[in-house]
């Protein structure tokens, strides 16, 4: 049996959950709520402030099936009772970012400013001009924003220029050495 998927996905008051005939996890919490459309092989059920999933027979893909809506509902109920936030540095001369209305302003030393537009759910803070955070209730999504606006401007091993994760190190390396 998973490990993962026997313990069970525990919430407090504040956080509702409930699971419709056609085998989806509703979670809903104070500002949001997610849902889980959950496949056959896995059904979940809601025991007083406890959520407890069984697997509907022993075959490997509902083994692996167990564990991963197990973490995904747990993701779920973190994410709409405390959130999840994700943050980046710009690092390079002239790097800056800013939020205007829904769309976060980026230049990052190319001949044109970068206009990335925020998807919802999502809420984006910048401080300091170089440091950008990301907030919101679905996990996939924080990290998913994250990413695409790290692909922007990627760091770059020699001078360390780019965006990166808060607390990412980056490998440098060597530059050219004079010849002899």
């Amino acid at each position: 049996m998973s490990r993962i998927g026997k313990a069970p996905v525990i919430f407090d008051d504040k956080v509702q959950v409930t699971v419709t005939p056609s085998n989806e996890v509703i979670v809903k919490g104070a500002k949001t709520q997610l849902s889980i459309p959950m496949r056959s092989e896995v059904s979940a059920k809601v025991d007083g402030k406890k959520v407890v999933l069984t697997r509907n027979s022993e075959s490997k893909e509902a083994r692996s099936l167990h564990g991963l809506y197990r973490a995904l509902l747990q993701n779920a109920v973190t994410g709409v009772s405390k959130g999840f936030s994700r943050g980046l540095e710009l690092h390079g001369v002239g790097y800056r970012a800013n939020v205007a209305g829904k769309k976060l302003e980026l230049s990052l030393g190319y001949s044109h400013p970068i206009s990335f537009d925020i998807p919802e759910g999502i809420e984006i803070k910048v401080d300091k001009q170089t440091l950008v955070t990301i907030n919101g209730a679905n996990r996939a999504v924080v990290g998913q924003v994250a990413a695409k606006i790290r692909s922007f401007r990627p760091p770059e091993p020699y001078l360390g220029k780019g965006i990166r994760y808060v607390g990412e190190n980056i490998r440098r390396k060597a530059g050219k050495s004079a010849g002899k």
